[in-house]
């Protein structure tokens, strides 16, 4: 349900968003993982777990946790580090605050995230009188901070001295209906763009100043971009260590971070020059601040060349017989899809190969759960993007073990009925996703693929620790490597 709700507000650009109710005990717990999901991809969503009696009558109740050192203590406090506004209703006037505190966590675009109202069950069978004037409906707009004119001012002043700026899009863009604004910015003032996983789709992918993916799953193309910029300038973006390639992709010496972003704490991260506001009216008015200033253009050769190289791995193979790579599935779901199609993934090697191999035509055509990378989003989340967009295509790409996991989300979404095939060829799979067009209910396409080689263009280095000790000759060289790398790292 959760996970559902997350993708339904995902694809609604945090303009909609639902309340999951449970039980107590595991009902409330199982949870946890989705709220911490939320969290981390600053996505309102709305919880209402049961918990223990307020009145303590029948303790211990059942799936009550005990603690011994507070009897105030109970499970569901598992979420208070997983939510941006956690509370226990004890009082059913307690809703009184607690309800448009709720309301205000969730349409705040720089506290944006997920909420719990942990509601004792005797409370929830309580009476109260409430004031006729809090049940009226209610507009909660979501703000546009403008930006600071001193830091609008001296954001200005580095675009303009930097021969070689780019920009790191990132979900904030689609939160704050930023994409045009971001692609008449990149064009009046000739700055390439470069996605992360979570502003993948903010511009078209053939747009001209869309250089593709960056970071560790990021095309050559961008990654070299960002590795000779004088400046980069994200825009709502969390900075995360895919994006960055372990904060080790912008390797000019004399490069600097300038960080757009609504919230404070993310416009800070890594030593960035803020410019804290919402991304639309910051994109606005650094334009009109720049006024007919250009950079030099962007030479689109390397663009060119990165599809070039990639563009075969995706296209049908020739030998009929072989086990289909991962890239000729996605080449095959591309060739089938149109302008209202939806793909969307979370977890395992897929999303790697999408953010790096997919062509989106437009914003919200790309949806990826990967800054928690949740194995079980998959399915359900789906089902969230086709209540946020019902007349869109969505195609979930699945692996075993994600489906494994959370197979019984595909009943929920199949309850009136749903076709399966089994599928051997990319042949095959082209005339079942055909099929799949004309379907009124989930379609489920099986094929198995070889898994390697993953795609050999572009990516760049992970930070994954290596054993610093080790009887093994092969260990103790990685780890050599691995030390030369944050020497690397450390120097810039």
């Amino acid at each position: 349900m959760c996970h559902a709700a997350i993708a339904y507000a995902k694809q609604s650009r945090r303009r909609r968003a639902m309340a999951v109710t449970s039980s107590i005990g595991p009902g409330a717990t199982n949870m946890v993982t989705a709220a911490a999901l939320a969290h981390v991809n600053r996505l309102p969503l709305l919880m209402v777990p049961g918990d223990v009696f307020a009145r303590r009558g029948p303790d211990p109740v059942l799936q009550q946790i005990e603690d011994w050192g507070g009897g105030t203590v109970s499970a569901n406090d598992a979420f208070r580090p997983v939510t941006r506004y956690f509370d226990r209703i004890t009082r059913p006037e307690q809703l009184l605050t607690a309800l448009p505190r709720a309301f205000r966590t969730m349409t705040d675009p720089a506290e944006c995230g997920p909420v719990c109202l942990s509601f004792c069950q005797d409370v929830q069978a309580e009476a109260w009188d409430f004031p006729e004037s809090f049940l009226e409906p209610r507009i909660w707009r979501i703000r546009r901070p403008l930006p600071d004119p001193v830091e609008l001012d001296r954001v200005a002043e580095m675009v303009r001295a930097a021969a070689r700026p780019v920009i790191v899009a990132g979900g904030g863009v689609h939160y704050a209906g930023a994409a045009d604004a971001l692609a008449a910015f990149a064009a009046r003032h000739a700055i390439p763009v470069v996605e992360s996983q979570a502003g993948k789709s903010a511009l078209p992918w053939d747009h001209p100043f869309n250089f593709g993916p960056v970071g560790v799953t990021g095309a050559s193309s961008a990654n070299a971009l960002c590795a000779e910029a004088e400046l980069v300038l994200g825009v709502g973006t969390r900075f995360p260590g895919f994006t960055t390639g372990s904060h080790d992709l912008f390797r000019n010496p004399a490069g600097r971070l300038v960080s757009l972003n609504v919230a404070a704490y993310d416009a800070m991260k890594h030593g960035a020059e803020p410019l804290t506001c919402d991304a639309l009216a910051g994109l606005e008015a650094l334009s009109e601040r720049l006024g007919a200033h250009r950079a030099a253009a962007p030479d689109p050769a390397p663009k060119a060349a990165w599809f070039a190289a990639v563009d075969p791995l995706t296209a049908a193979p020739s030998d009929g017989n072989a086990l289909p790579t991962d890239q000729q599935v996605i080449g095959a779901v591309q060739r089938a899809g149109g302008p209202d199609t939806v793909v969307m993934c979370a977890a395992g090697t897929i999303p790697g190969e999408l953010h790096t191999l997919w062509k989106a035509p437009r914003p919200g055509a790309y949806h990826m759960e990967y800054g928690y990378s949740c194995m079980g989003y998959e399915i359900a989340g789906a089902l969230g993007i086709k209540m946020a967009e019902p007349d869109r295509d969505v195609v979930c790409m699945v692996g075993d073990g994600s489906y494994m996991m959370a197979n019984s989300d595909l009943a929920t979404a199949a309850s009136m009925g749903a076709a399966a095939v089994h599928v051997s060829t990319i042949a095959e799979l082209e005339e079942a996703l055909a099929r799949a067009r004309e379907a009124t209910a989930p379609f489920v396409v099986v094929i198995d693929t070889d898994p390697y080689p993953p795609t050999p263009d572009g990516g760049h280095w992970w930070d994954v620790a290596v054993p610093e000790t080790s009887a093994r000759a092969e260990v103790r060289e990685a780890r050599a490597a691995y030390e030369s790398r944050l020497r690397r790292r450390a120097l810039t």
